[in-house]
């Protein structure tokens, strides 16, 4: 019997205890799901939600980093299938020396694919692309009564595919997945930049991007005021072609270059990043970025993955933690993301993580994110004094724009507001009382927002 073990989220708020167990194998995965406690059992990956939807107070969480094993790729069907514990790190290394890319990533590679299904992760292309439900061909997935079922969007049983798709892990455990991949000719991206003054420039911007750039994303800094209130720095890319490369790089397009990792310090005090601190920072990072720059070629881990290069940078936020305050609003309600913008200004929240997005088509999971329009991506300090209600007050604007809140990044909302975003919630609960009747697999978010 292992002893219990407190884990917590990326942000490092709220730890629990939990038994952890490490299954090597589908089968043994399935017999410890058998066998799990009366407080529920939940599948972990590599732990890079924000907030607690991978833990389970009391209860038996199934760390599935084991779980995996050689992508392998069928370049005729232009699909790669994996094992749900491989890395989204350790498949781009496989796919780019084959000539391939991931369909969607987000803004780490240490991320698990059964991790990334369950949270129906999307990435800078969106608009474009939609999320990563949309490129899934198939999954395996093992539920609480015995089964072992290979589901697909178009059958057997698509309304337990998509349930999946950005179920949180609360229908049952992924073990492998199958699904489409990107034909690519480099490992760059050739990325245009521009230098924006404030939020009205960015949204102009940002609009047109979605007629000329597979992908885009905009930093903003949140702590500028008045007629700065929103600048930002804009950058849009597309995969870069081997015609596009520098000579020197054309030698080896598809070379893969991670580039060095430093660490963060292994502590840092209660309120290094504070309004001061992170106003210069942002205030720097401004000046210093191209006012427009077109073409530069940057490799694919610099573009999609900067955070990756600092490992353990969620320290940084101090022993309280962060938490990660991530919403979509639909097109035409550029007023609520004003007013959050505002408000965050206002209080002098310190985020220097501040990450504007175009959303384009949803998935049909009942419990995904996306949806057309504006997503922006908070880290704030989980000390920062009025934090809770700051965001309490912006969930109300959110909720009353038509949009909501995303359960992978969400610590603190409440259930009432959460059921009110995702109308979902009943039928998406029916689908999965079919293969967990005694309510099995629970987390300590599933139980904060009365999921399960």
């Amino acid at each position: 019997m292992s002893r219990p073990t407190l884990l917590t989220g990326w942000g490092r708020t709220a730890p629990t205890a939990a038994r952890v167990v490490r299954p090597r194998t589908a089968e043994q995965a399935a017999r410890m799901l058998a066998e799990a406690g009366p407080r529920g059992v939940l599948a972990r990956g590599l732990g890079r939600s924000y907030g607690d939807a991978a833990q389970v107070a009391g209860g038996t969480v199934l760390d599935c980093t084991e779980l995996t094993g050689p992508p392998r790729l069928d370049p005729v069907r232009e699909e790669l299938t994996a094992p749900a514990g491989t890395s989204l790190g350790r498949i781009v290394e496989h796919l780019l020396r084959h000539g391939y890319f991931l369909p969607v990533t987000p803004g780490t590679r240490h991320v698990t694919l059964g991790g990334a299904i369950a949270a129906d992760v999307h990435g800078k292309n969106h608009h474009v692309d939609s999320s990563l439900g949309a490129h899934l061909r198939s999954l395996t997935l093992l539920t609480p009564t015995g089964g072992v079922l290979r589901l697909g969007p178009e059958g057997p049983d698509p309304d337990l595919f998509w349930a999946t798709v950005g179920g949180m892990g609360l229908t049952g455990v992924i073990t492998e997945a199958t699904l489409g991949v990107l034909p690519v000719e480099t490992a760059y991206a050739r990325v245009d930049t521009d230098r924006t003054p404030d939020l009205d420039s960015t949204l102009d911007l940002m609009a047109r991007a979605d007629r000329t750039h597979r992908y885009a994303v905009c930093w903003v800094d949140l702590l500028a005021r008045g007629a700065s209130l929103g600048r930002g720095v804009l950058t849009r890319a597309d995969h870069a072609l081997r015609a596009d490369l520098p000579a020197p790089q054309r030698r080896d397009p598809l070379r893969h270059r991670t580039g060095p990792t430093l660490a963060a310090p292994p502590w840092a005090p209660p309120g290094l990043l504070n309004r001061w601190t992170v106003g210069a920072f942002n205030s720097a990072h401004h000046r210093a970025a191209p006012l427009r720059e077109r073409g530069r070629a940057r490799s694919l881990a610099g573009f999609f993955h900067p955070l990756d290069a600092v490992s353990g940078w969620n320290r940084m936020y101090g022993p309280r933690g962060l938490v990660q305050y991530q919403f979509v609003v639909p097109f035409g309600e550029e007023n609520t993301l004003r007013a959050v913008a505002e408000g965050l200004s206002r209080a002098g929240a310190p985020s220097f993580l501040a990450v504007l997005k175009r959303m384009g088509a949803p998935t049909p999971g009942p419990l995904s994110f996306p949806r057309p329009g504006w997503s922006l991506a908070v880290d704030l300090p989980a000390g920062l004094p009025g934090l809770a209600r700051l965001l309490d007050g912006f969930d109300q604007r959110v909720l009353a724009a038509g949009g909501r809140v995303y359960l992978a990044k969400d610590s603190r909302a409440g259930p009432e507001t959460v059921h009110a975003m995702y109308p979902a919630i009943p039928g998406w609960r029916a689908t999965r009382a079919r293969v967990d009747p005694d309510g099995v697999l629970v987390s300590d978010l599933a139980r904060r927002l009365r999921l399960v």
